[in-house]
């Protein structure tokens, strides 16, 4: 190890050898988006999966700026995440049937079944934890708990990270040092 820092600091990339292997990169990330549009989940039953589909679209939808969710791969992250911790699965199992039942109360068919203003209508009960209403309190628990995974799924994306305009992690060729106005805000300054 106490060799590696030596060797490793001596290796710098041209230009060319770093573009060269961003293009390469950008291959291997569109043959597996190629691979995820085969999906078959391992977790989630085939009616649970279209649920969770519906579900992510209409927390986060397509729009101007970008995919929906579903086209970032959610469901297939969610899909992952079941797999990758056990400890979330009944919740996960229950809450969708629960979304289920709470649809069949209300509009006599499945989540994935109701128009778009019964999903809508339904989501707006259990969407919001200051509803006072103690019979949703599971079903509100849920959403909430969902809504954060679609949004961690979504957001670690290439998509969601173009979706929040994030301008990190781009590649430069040359570094020219922190511009004079951004030193003088910070107070700081470079030691010659």
């Amino acid at each position: 190890m106490l060799t590696a820092g030596p060797v490793a600091a001596a290796m710098v990339w041209t230009p060319a050898e770093a573009r060269q292997a961003h293009e390469h990169a950008t291959a291997a990330q569109a043959e597996a988006a190629a691979k995820a549009s085969a999906f078959r989940p391992k977790f989630f039953t085939a009616h649970e999966y279209a649920t969770v589909a519906v579900l992510v679209d209409l927390i986060i939808p397509r729009d101007e700026r970008s995919g929906s969710a579903t086209d970032a791969g959610v469901p297939a992250f969610m899909d992952f995440m079941m797999i990758d911790q056990p400890l979330r699965q009944v919740a996960m199992r229950g809450g969708l049937a629960l979304v289920d039942r709470l649809s069949t109360e209300r509009f006599g068919r499945r989540f994935v079944s109701a128009s778009d203003a019964q999903r809508r209508q339904l989501l707006d009960e259990i969407a919001y934890v200051s509803n006072p209403d103690p019979g949703l309190s599971h079903a509100i628990a849920f959403f909430s708990s969902f809504r954060d995974l679609t949004a961690s799924g979504f957001w670690t994306t290439r998509m969601g990270v173009a979706d929040l305009q994030y301008r990190g992690n781009v590649f430069v060729s040359e570094w020219n040092g922190c511009p004079d106005a951004a030193l003088k805000k910070l107070g700081v300054k470079y030691e010659s």
